[in-house]
C-alpha cells in the first residue's frame, strides 16, 4: 500500500555516501527532507542535489536534516558527486543513500515489488517513479509527499516555505492560506471553537466569512 500524510516513515539501514546509517536513528529529533533520484548521472537530479546543498543553509536554520536517495550504488554517488560540484558549483554536503537492492524505493513505494532486485541494467527510465520528496516530522511521521516527473526539476524553495508552515502549526493551532509566506497572516484552525478563539486571541480576528478567521502570525 502506498504510503500516506501521517504513516510512519518505514524504517531501514543503508550505505551512504557519509557512513552507514539507520534511518530512525539518524533523523535523531530534527525534521528530514528524503528526496529520491532514479539513476546516476541524469541531467535534472544534477541541478537538483547542487542547488540543495547550496540551500543547505537554510534547512540547517530550521533543524531539518537532508538525505538523498539514488537507484545505484554508493561508489556510483561519489563520481557523480565530483560532475554535480563542477556543473552546479555546490557539492552535496549531506549523505547520499545507495539503492542499488532497490530495496528503500520498494519500501517507499516508489517502485512496485516486481522491479526486480538490482539497479544493474535498469534505466532511469525504468525508475522514474522514484521522483519523490517525503518531509518527516521528528516524531518519525511523514507530513509531505510531493511527487515530480523527470522532466521537471523541483521547488525545493516550496519544500522549505511548507516547512515553515509545517512548523508554525505544529507549534500552534493554526493553518496557513494559499501562497502564505512566513510572517503573514494565518487561519485559527477549524478545531478550535469561537470561545477557546477568544480566549486565545482576546484581540479578535477578521472573519470575512465565520469559518475564516484570520489572525497575525503567531509571535512564537
Amino acid at each position: 500500500m502506498a504510503l500516506q500524510i501521517g504513516d510512519m516513515a518505514p524504517d531501514f539501514e543503508a550505505e551512504t555516501t557519509q557512513g552507514r546509517i539507520r534511518f530512525r536513528d539518524w533523523i535523531g529529533d530534527a525534521w528530514c527532507v528524503l528526496f529520491s533520484h532514479p539513476k546516476d548521472f541524469t541531467p535534472v537530479c544534477t541541478t537538483e542535489l547542487g542547488y540543495m546543498a547550496r540551500i543547505k543553509p537554510e534547512f540547517d536554520r530550521r533543524g531539518v536534516k537532508i538525505i538523498g536517495l539514488s537507484v545505484d550504488p554508493v561508489d556510483r554517488h561519489s563520481q557523480w558527486l565530483n560532475d554535480i560540484s563542477e556543473t552546479q558549483g555546490f557539492a552535496p554536503n549531506y549523505p547520499m543513500i545507495g539503492d542499488a537492492d532497490l530495496k528503500i524505493s520498494k519500501l517507499y513505494g516508489m517502485l512496485p515489488a516486481a522491479a526486480g532486485g538490482t539497479s544493474e541494467g535498469r534505466t532511469p527510465t525504468d525508475n522514474q517513479t522514484v521522483r519523490n520528496v517525503f518531509v518527516i516530522g521528528p516524531d518519525k511521521t511523514i507530513k509531505l509527499i510531493l511527487v515530480y516527473p523527470m522532466t521537471t526539476g523541483r521547488n525545493f524553495d516550496e519544500v522549505l516555505r511548507v516547512i515553515d508552515s509545517l512548523q508554525l502549526t505544529a507549534r500552534h493551532r493554526v493553518a496557513t492560506p494559499v501562497n502564505w509566506r512566513q510572517g503573514e497572516d494565518v487561519i485559527i484552525a477549524g478545531s478550535v471553537s469561537d470561545e477557546e478563539a477568544r480566549r486565545i486571541y482576546p484581540d479578535g480576528w477578521k472573519a470575512p466569512k465565520p469559518y475564516i478567521r484570520i489572525v497575525p502570525h503567531p509571535a512564537a
